[in-house]
């Protein structure tokens, strides 16, 4: 296609949407720090969920709010129709935390961008829906994140008028 550069022409995905090209690790350590990275269960994911538990909620991890939609939440409540994202503030460009790193940085500034639209996408197919979707940044505290979660998740599920 037209505008496409070499690591992206021909490699499309199943939408038709250009592949991206992964870049080579700055050195060893970047490398395997980069392999380890956990997708789910991140550190902050279990601390908040741990914090969500202890409040009494039951939910599901790791699951898809809408079957047929391509986007796994971290935290789901199907009866609330909550869905709990926690944003990592590297990848999802934290306002307050995140970086860019200075090798391969036009790839970075890319894929950043790439996530920060993911996102929003996922917001606005999630609340078309019926969805409310929350997010959550690594760096807030797990048990306040858990509190305001509870509370929205609570009020949902019984309802205004019923409280």
């Amino acid at each position: 296609m037209v505008g496409e550069d070499a690591a992206t022409a021909g490699d499309r995905g199943a939408r038709g949407e250009p592949r991206y090209a992964h870049p080579e690790a700055s050195d060893e350590p970047v490398r395997r720090r980069m392999v380890n990275q956990s997708r789910r269960d991140t550190t902050c994911e279990r601390a908040v969920r741990s914090a969500l538990h202890r409040l009494g909620l039951r939910f599901r991890i790791d699951e898809r709010p809408l079957p047929s939609f391509r986007r796994r939440a971290d935290v789901v409540f199907r009866r609330a129709r909550v869905a709990v994202f926690v944003d990592g503030c590297f990848w999802h460009s934290c306002p307050e935390h995140g970086s860019a790193p200075r090798a391969n940085a036009e790839w970075w500034r890319a894929k950043f961008a790439r996530t920060r639209r993911r996102d929003a996408e996922t917001n606005l197919r999630l609340s078309e829906a019926g969805w409310l979707v929350l997010r959550i940044w690594e760096h807030e505290d797990p048990l306040a994140a858990a509190h305001a979660v509870a509370a929205v998740v609570r009020a949902r599920v019984v309802g205004p008028d019923e409280q």
